[in-house]
């Protein structure tokens, strides 16, 4: 039986890391049927790894704005998500890393019912503020999220 999954993608790093995976998934369509969310968290930089990789997105969120804040980020694909997902009903969202677009496609995922797949997680500083504050995003997701699937 097929599987819909769905991929929520948002920086340079979560596509380089990711694009193999897609592909793979790509090339078992009697397994896998496979949705590229971008959120477009780093707009122009994702748009130059595009061109480097064979991955065609299926949906572009648009979230990039001028002077936008994490909260803002994680409202707003939040926001986005939730129409997308109860549309396309995947059986599975995968993630990567400790970004914002991470925290916010894991937490959307759990607010759907969904299983939640969390690729490598980053960096780890294990302070929860410095040098950056995607620590925090990525214990939340392994922590919270994706071990609350387990439970």
């Amino acid at each position: 039986m097929q599987k819909k999954v769905l991929f929520f993608i948002g920086t340079r790093p979560e596509l380089i890391k990711l694009a193999p995976l897609v592909a793979s998934m790509e090339r078992r369509p009697d397994e896998f049927q496979v949705h590229v969310c971008l959120t477009s968290q780093h707009s122009e930089m994702l748009q130059q790894a595009l061109r480097q990789f064979p991955i065609k997105a299926d949906t572009d969120l648009g979230i990039m704005r001028d002077d936008q804040t994490l909260s803002d980020v994680v409202a707003a694909v939040l926001e986005k998500s939730a129409p997308l997902i109860d549309s396309y009903q995947p059986d599975l969202i995968v993630v990567q890393g400790n970004t914002a677009t991470t925290f916010a496609g894991a937490l959307a995922g759990f607010h759907a019912n969904v299983p939640v797949v969390h690729i490598e997680a980053g960096l780890r500083s294990d302070n929860r503020h410095a040098p950056w504050p995607e620590e925090v995003y990525r214990t939340m997701v392994v922590n919270d999220v994706v071990n609350m699937e387990k439970k």
